[in-house]
């Protein structure tokens, strides 16, 4: 189904999740109770009461987070000053905020937990622009990783991401005001995905990190394969055989990150791994793992500028080579505790 246009979105939309919270909020005691009754003919401990309460609390969560940003634009005069610096870092603190306590619930109700190891973003060098390339595998990742970097490390990140979240009215109302890049699957004429990360990344300051998915989308068995079949299909054979290789992500897509670099020479880099969710590809395995009960290992690498290639090619080089050590990390962690265990949502202990 195509996006609907931004007027669609803001007038039929976000009202539409508003009022449907309401409802929700309104009439909760009886879809508690028909939970209740459904939960000892569904196997898995409350299944259908732990996923009514999660669904209420995102809607509510979402409900929330749209009539706070109607409140933001009132107070910046209708819109006029939404894009100053003052209201951009209200944006980014109302976005920590909504975020820690959506974590903070799913935290409680699906019984997970965070372990963070390797590298904090800002003990490199602080005070500089990052780049952040992430896996992309998994319910949920992005939201982590966001989490992560706004609400434990004080940054301001720059999003590239698809442009069916725009789906969600919170995510669509709060990122469009912020810099970040919607990318659809085909581009207005005159501009590239490619000129759009590099207009995105240029001008970064020294709490922005600049985040980026190479892989282009969550990991299936079946992208893999189409990513390992596109790369022959142009020519890229050892490419395609470096890909094979990598058995836990999917192929990465330079172009990306090569505009990024070129846009942000100052800046460092920071590779991100993650496991924990990514066996659950699909609405059933979500379905089925309920209540998860699971630990979600992530993994920072810092690279500072000085060591980041030079030439287009080393830099295409560069990035499988770290791919490969993110798969390898994947394959030897998955089930492995991190050095930092989250105690509170907010930030890992130790950190």
């Amino acid at each position: 189904m195509p996006l609907p246009p931004r007027w669609v979105r803001r007038t039929v939309l976000a009202p539409a999740v508003v009022l449907l919270a309401v409802l929700l909020v309104t009439t909760l005691p009886a879809w508690l109770l028909l939970a209740a009754a459904a939960s000892p003919l569904v196997p898995g401990w409350l299944r259908p009461l732990r996923l009514l309460w999660i669904g209420t609390v995102y809607l509510v969560w979402d409900a929330a987070a749209v009539l706070a940003l109607g409140g933001l634009w009132v107070a910046s005069g209708f819109g006029w000053r939404k894009r100053s610096p003052a209201f951009q870092r209200a944006h980014y603190r109302l976005a920590g905020w909504f975020l820690a306590v959506l974590f903070r619930h799913a935290r409680w109700a699906l019984r997970l937990r965070i372990a963070v190891v390797g590298t904090d973003p800002d003990t490199a060098l602080p005070g500089r622009p990052e780049l952040v390339l992430c896996r992309h595998a998994g319910p949920g990742d992005s939201f982590i990783l966001i989490h992560a970097l706004v609400n434990w490390f004080a940054r301001e990140p720059r999003i590239v991401l698809k442009d069916t979240l725009q789906w969600d009215p919170a995510i669509d109302v709060l990122l469009n005001r912020l810099p970040n890049r919607f990318l659809a699957p085909h581009p207005e004429p005159g501009e590239s995905v490619t000129d759009q990360i590099r207009h995105l990344a240029t001008g970064l300051d020294a709490d922005d990190a600049f985040v980026i998915f190479p892989e282009g989308g969550n990991f299936t068995p079946r992208r893999r394969r189409r990513a390992i079949d596109r790369l022959r299909s142009r020519g890229l054979e050892s490419m395609a055989t470096r890909a094979e290789a990598m058995r836990h992500v999917l192929a990465p897509q330079p172009g990306g990150m090569l505009a990024a670099l070129d846009a942000a020479p100052d800046a460092g880099v920071i590779f991100v791994a993650h496991t924990g969710l990514d066996r659950m590809l699909t609405v059933a395995d979500v379905w089925r793992e309920l209540p998860m009960d699971k630990r979600i290992v992530m993994r920072f690498w810092s690279v500072p500028p000085e060591e980041i290639p030079s030439g287009r090619q080393e830099r295409i080089e560069w990035l499988y080579d770290w791919w490969a050590r993110i798969d390898e990390w994947i394959a030897a962690n998955r089930d492995a505790p991190g050095e930092w265990i989250t105690a509170d949502p907010e930030r890992p202990d130790g950190a």
